[in-house]
């Protein structure tokens, strides 16, 4: 037997900012039967486009400061993240010019050139977000400042620092974001394939 979805009941009963559905399902198991009716809800979040800034000549990596009020209400230290820059995917954008739009927009930088890593999901248990993933070739000596758009209530710190030692922030905590965790493990698994990509 495939496995198989069944819904029963679906309804939205929120919607705002973002959307909230309920879902009454049952679906298959793996020793052949099926679950009992559940009922759960999922945060419709919208899907996105993130992508890490990364200079190979100079091995520095550009990333983005700003409060997250997620982190806030849950009680996170410091709700001021490191992040790579990201934004939401439109009905009429790409995943691929939102991250060019966003490295403007977060980060005042233009990319030269853009190299999928991959998609991900983002908390399946509970959200349809999917992010995907980008690594972009910068001149670092470009990126810096303060950035975002005002009318969006965005304040974002755009800097860069050495790969090596964003890498070591992961391991002391300062990054816990986990996009921004994945695309740097990313990048030191295959920094040589990129910089052969880019004649380097």
């Amino acid at each position: 037997m495939g496995k198989t979805v069944e819904i029963i009941e679906k309804t939205t009963p929120f919607q705002g900012y973002f959307r909230v559905d309920k879902y009454t399902l049952r679906h298959t198991r793996f020793d052949g039967g099926r679950t009992e009716p559940m009922t759960r809800e999922v945060f419709e979040r919208g899907h996105a486009a993130a992508v890490l800034l990364y200079d190979p000549v100079a091995d520095r990596v550009g990333l983005i400061e700003q409060f997250r009020v997620g982190a806030y209400a849950a009680g996170w230290p410091d709700p001021w993240l490191i992040e790579v820059v990201a934004g939401i995917i439109d009905d009429d954008d790409g995943a691929a010019a939102v991250a060019i739009r966003e490295a403007r927009e977060e980060a005042g930088v233009e990319i030269a050139d853009l190299v999928p890593m991959m998609k991900i999901l983002v908390t399946p248990g509970g959200s349809t977000e999917t992010i995907e993933l980008f690594c972009a070739r910068i001149d670092s000596a470009r990126l810096g400042g303060l950035h975002g758009l005002e009318h969006e209530g965005e304040d974002i710190r755009a800097f860069t620092i050495a790969t090596d030692e964003a890498m070591a922030w992961i391991g002391q905590g300062k990054i816990a974001n986990a996009t921004t965790i994945i695309a740097l493990q990313w990048l030191a698994l295959h920094k040589d394939t990129v910089k052969a990509r880019w004649g380097l």
